[in-house]
């Protein structure tokens, strides 16, 4: 006991006595942990060598694919460089106020300058971790603005929104734990560093590099602090935002289905009454109609359902029509006006589909049946009649007329109100020496008998419309008329026909009357000639006319 005291006594004198220079000191620092080494027994360098292959692996990790370590490195070397910038320029400074100055301090000032430029370069290229350096990492994924669940459609935009949230707070969370993995690793690196540090005390590599870790710490700690308390206020913001979109979708699901059930209940009930017309009123000129105004129903109630499911203010939209009408009426003056028509059309009922019609238009016929009459537009099938045989030579073409025609130009109906027959005449030229009575006779019993059917049917459909329009000649027999005519005598025979099939019965009644004015040798067919007559009298013809009828000439 009483020797170790003696020889502590005697160090510390000669500490005392003989101080050594820092360097020598270091040395003899170094050379003594050495020989500490050295008289280590094996177990403690089995340890050593054990705890040294942990720290080269929790360096390895921390190096490779850390962008945290790497942040924090150039952090750091940021605060080095500035230190230095601090001695560089109290260097320079110092030098400059020395008036005279020999050649190495010349030239130790220019270096300095030079090292000043280099290093101001070097702090400009690190100027982003001046301050915060961690910043950017630290602040949550941006969020966009929330979309609104109005509709099926904003129910796919909700969704992906949702996706890109559960996407941005999974990367958020990633990099927290990153960060909470790099601090642990840095205290378990600490740990080991103390273990070192306990079996080789002196070891200034593992003293400066304990330092390191100490500071890499303290800076990581308030750093995951500050991210923690980021991303719990963040995820809150997340699941608020995620909870009421997802009430948001559910609502509208719910609402589309419900909309989707009332949808299909017309569609099935639209089908169902279409059934039962088509299976009862197939025959019927009505069906036509009738299967239209289940047509048109059916989009009407489809529309007022989804406008009022789909718009919050009715009222609203009531107002913003209500001004733009005037605007729409001018810009759109055709289609109102087509619009008017269509209404016009069938709340008036002038026109049906399925009559015939003549429509003119800048002087150009055409006769067709109407195949469909839409909120814009009648469409016509041009059908072979006396206007495309002696006008158009064209048949078979479908018209499209504007429902605004109705207001501006003429259409004549030729079944209206149930009226299917129509007067139709043929004239035929006879000399003036040929007998008028005989031919008039024949015309008016060709005609009587082709159109007998036809006249009756007139008969009973014109006694129907009396009740509805002023009518007073509803003669509906055949009728006879004789005119004077420069080559002869043309007499012009009406009658009654379908208005759908003109032509045929006019073939029909023309080929009879040749026929039959061919057998008569009294009776001559004229056509544009001249008689010269020299030295003669010019024969009259001798016509009785007591046997003429005159009610045939009316």
């Amino acid at each position: 006991m009483l020797k170790n005291i003696f020889i502590a006594f005697s160090l510390l004198s000669f500490n005392a006595s003989f101080a050594e220079p820092t360097n020598a000191r270091e040395t003899y620092e170094i050379n003594s942990s050495m020989e500490r080494v050295e008289e280590q027994n094996p177990l403690d360098r089995q340890k050593i060598n054990q705890l040294l292959i942990q720290k080269e692996a929790l360096d390895k990790e921390l190096s490779e694919n850390n962008i945290w370590s790497k942040i924090y490195s150039n952090y750091h070397t940021y605060k080095e460089l500035e230190e230095q910038q601090i001695t560089l320029e109290a260097k320079i400074e110092r030098l400059e106020k020395i008036t005279k100055r020999t050649n190495e301090e010349k030239e130790e000032l220019q270096a300095a300058q030079e090292n000043m430029i280099t290093l101001l370069g070097k702090l400009q290229l690190l100027k982003e971790y001046e301050k915060d350096p961690f910043k950017e990492f630290l602040t949550p994924p941006a969020l966009d603005a929330v979309p609104k669940v109005e509709s099926p459609f904003a129910v796919i935009g909700a969704l992906s929104y949702r996706e890109k949230l559960q996407s941005d707070i999974k990367m958020y969370n990633n990099r927290y734990e990153s960060l909470q993995s790099i601090v642990e690793k840095f205290k378990e690196k600490q740990l080991i560093l103390k273990k070192l540090l306990t079996l080789d005390p002196l070891n200034l590599d593992y003293i400066n590099e304990q330092k390191d870790t100490v500071d890499q710490i303290k800076t990581f700690i308030p750093v995951l602090e500050i991210f923690k308390t980021t991303k719990n206020v963040h995820s809150k913001k997340i699941d608020e935002i995620e909870l009421n979109l997802k009430n948001d979708i559910q609502r509208e699901i719910e609402r589309t289905v419900t909309i989707g059930a009332i949808i299909l209940f017309f569609i099935f009930l639209l089908f169902f009454i279409k059934y039962f017309v088509k299976k009862y009123m197939s025959d019927n000129e009505n069906f036509y109609a009738i299967n239209k105004a289940l047509n048109i129903s059916f989009v009407s109630i489809l529309l007022l359902t989804l406008l009022f499911a789909y718009i919050e203010n009715v009222s609203y939209l009531v107002t913003i029509l209500g001004f733009a009408s005037a605007g729409i009426a001018i810009a759109m003056k055709d289609w109102f006006m087509s619009l008017m028509g269509w209404a016009t059309i069938v709340i008036g009922g002038s026109i049906h589909v399925g009559d015939r019609v003549r429509f003119v238009r800048e002087g150009v016929e055409y006769v067709g049946d109407i195949v469909d009459i839409s909120m814009l537009r009648i469409t016509m099938h041009e059908d072979i009649n006396l206007t495309s045989y002696m006008t158009n030579r064209r048949a078979g073409r479908m018209i499209f007329i504007p429902n605004n025609y109705i207001f501006t130009d003429m259409i004549a109906n030729y079944s209206h109100s149930g009226l299917k027959t129509v007067w139709d005449g043929i004239d035929f030229v006879i000399t003036f020496d040929s007998d008028a009575h005989k031919a008039t006779q024949i015309a008016k019993e060709i005609t009587k008998k082709y159109s007998k059917g036809y006249t009756e049917i007139t008969r009973k459909q014109l006694n129907k419309l009396r009740s509805k329009y002023g009518m007073r000649n509803t003669n509906v027999e055949p009728r006879i008329f004789v005119h004077i005519e420069p080559y002869g005598l043309k007499i012009s025979a009406w009658y009654l026909t379908n208005s759908f099939a003109t032509m045929t019965l006019r073939s029909t009644i023309s080929i009879e009357i040749i026929s039959r004015i061919q057998e008569e040798e009294k009776i001559q067919l004229a056509f544009p000639t001249q008689s010269i007559y020299v030295d003669q009298n010019v024969p009259k013809p001798e016509i009785e006319l007591d046997d003429i009828d005159p009610k045939t000439w009316i």
